[in-house]
């Protein structure tokens, strides 16, 4: 939890506004606003814009988000500062995910599958944001990393579109409207990115792994060719800021 929690922080560049949801995302943007991006902007999904708790809420509906934030409004103003394009990065989960990050969080083998929790504004924030990072486990669940989504919840850098169901490039299809993608997932395995073609590679490999059980947990032929070596582990101020000062209760840091 530690290093994925300090993975996802990483993203966050100093002045961007950032869209979090409940859990590990909240955990992620408050450690960026307290190391390297002290001007980043948090949007919670509940409506609180620039909110500065002084410890970790419980979910994006505790009051806690509202501290000091420049608004406290509703989810329409928060989606709409996403239609507006004004987010530059947004922190997602889900159950599966392909190898051109178009993500699954409705069905599981298809509409006569397993029933999911639907889209939840997984739709918007993937479509809209400029870039997307999406934290998911993947130990013993290769089942979430694969070839082709039961069913596209929301749109990665390639899909099926038009009367033959072409795979075609996001940009294509979306125009003018079109901002961005996905930038990386973050497992408990490694961290993946996505080329010039949209395709997913891995970029580090956490500690106590291989590129080889990454491509392992993979059902496909994950490219692991520009792995730059294994992911940075959490500093002892990264340490500090996570079970003492963000998340002392234990939340989410148990």
């Amino acid at each position: 939890m530690d290093l994925l929690a300090c993975a996802a922080a990483r993203e966050v560049r100093d002045g961007e506004v950032v869209f979090a949801g409940t859990g590990l995302p909240m955990l992620a943007i408050m450690l960026a606003q307290k190391t390297q991006a002290p001007t980043a902007v948090c949007i919670y999904e509940s409506g609180s814009i620039d909110g500065r708790p002084i410890d970790l809420p419980t979910s994006v509906a505790d009051a806690r988000c509202s501290y000091q934030a420049a608004v406290a409004d509703g989810l329409m103003d928060a989606f709409s500062q996403l239609q507006s394009g004004r987010i530059d990065l947004a922190y997602l989960g889900g159950a599966e995910v392909d190898m051109y990050g178009n993500v699954n969080t409705t069905f599981m083998g298809g509409p006569t599958g397993k029933r999911l929790t639907g889209s939840g504004g997984n739709t918007d924030i993937h479509s809209l944001a400029r870039r997307s990072v999406l934290i998911m486990p993947q130990i013993n669940q290769k089942r979430r990393f694969v070839k082709k989504v039961s069913y596209i919840t929301s749109p990665g850098w390639k899909f099926p579109h038009g009367p033959n169901r072409e795979w075609v490039p996001k940009q294509e299809v979306y125009g003018a409207a079109f901002r961005g993608g996905p930038a990386a997932v973050i497992s408990d395995m490694g961290i993946y990115r996505f080329d010039e073609q949209g395709e997913m590679y891995l970029d580090t490999v956490h500690p106590g792994f291989s590129a080889e059980d990454c491509r392992d947990n993979c059902c496909f032929d994950l490219n692991i060719s520009k792995v730059r070596g294994e992911t940075p582990t959490p500093t002892y101020e990264e340490l500090e800021l996570l079970h003492k000062v963000i998340d002392p209760e234990g939340i989410i840091m148990k």
